[in-house]
C-alpha cells in the first residue's frame, strides 16, 4: 500500500474538482460515475460520446500516469471475490436508493450546496463506520 502523501492527495483532490466543474460548465452534466454509467447504457441519442470519454478517462489516466512515472499504479485486492461482489452489489443499490452515487452526491452536489447530496453523503458516512466497525470488531474479517 502506498504511503499517505498530502501534495499528490491534495493534486488529486483539485483534478477532480477541477473535472467536475470543466463538466458542469461546459454541457451542465453532473460527474457522478453511476449516472454517467446508466446513460451509457441507456444508449441516449448524443449522449453516448461524452459518457464514453468521461469513463475511458478513468481507466486511461492510471495507466498513464504509470507510463509517466515509470512504474504502475500499486494495486492490491485483499478481499476474496465473493466479499467484492456483495459489496459491489450493495454499493449499487445504495446508489439506485440514493438518486446518485458517492462522487455525484460528494464531489457535485455538497459543491452546489444541495440538501439532498447533503443528507445522502452523511447516510453514506455512517453507513460506512458502521459496517467497517462490524466487520472489524464484530465479525473479524477486517486484520
Amino acid at each position: 500500500m502506498a504511503e499517505f502523501d498530502p501534495i499528490f492527495s491534495l493534486a488529486g483532490g483539485l483534478l477532480i474538482g477541477l473535472a467536475s466543474v470543466l463538466l458542469m460548465t461546459s454541457i451542465g452534466r453532473i460527474a457522478g460515475i453511476s449516472g454517467i454509467t446508466l446513460g451509457v447504457l441507456k444508449n441516449t441519442p448524443g449522449e453516448r460520446l461524452w459518457r464514453f470519454a468521461f469513463l475511458g478517462g478513468l481507466i486511461v489516466a492510471p495507466v498513464l500516469y504509470g507510463f509517466i512515472a515509470g512504474s504502475p499504479v500499486p494495486l492490491s485486492i485483499s478481499s476474496s471475490t465473493p466479499a467484492l461482489v456483495i459489496g459491489g452489489g450493495l454499493v449499487g443499490f445504495g446508489a439506485i436508493l440514493g438518486g446518485g452515487c458517492t462522487s455525484g452526491h460528494g464531489v457535485c452536489g455538497i459543491g452546489r450546496l444541495s440538501r439532498r447530496s447533503l443528507v445522502s453523503v452523511g447516510v453514506f458516512m455512517v453507513t460506512a463506520f458502521a459496517v467497517y466497525a462490524l466487520s472489524r470488531h464484530v465479525f473479524g474479517w477486517l486484520s
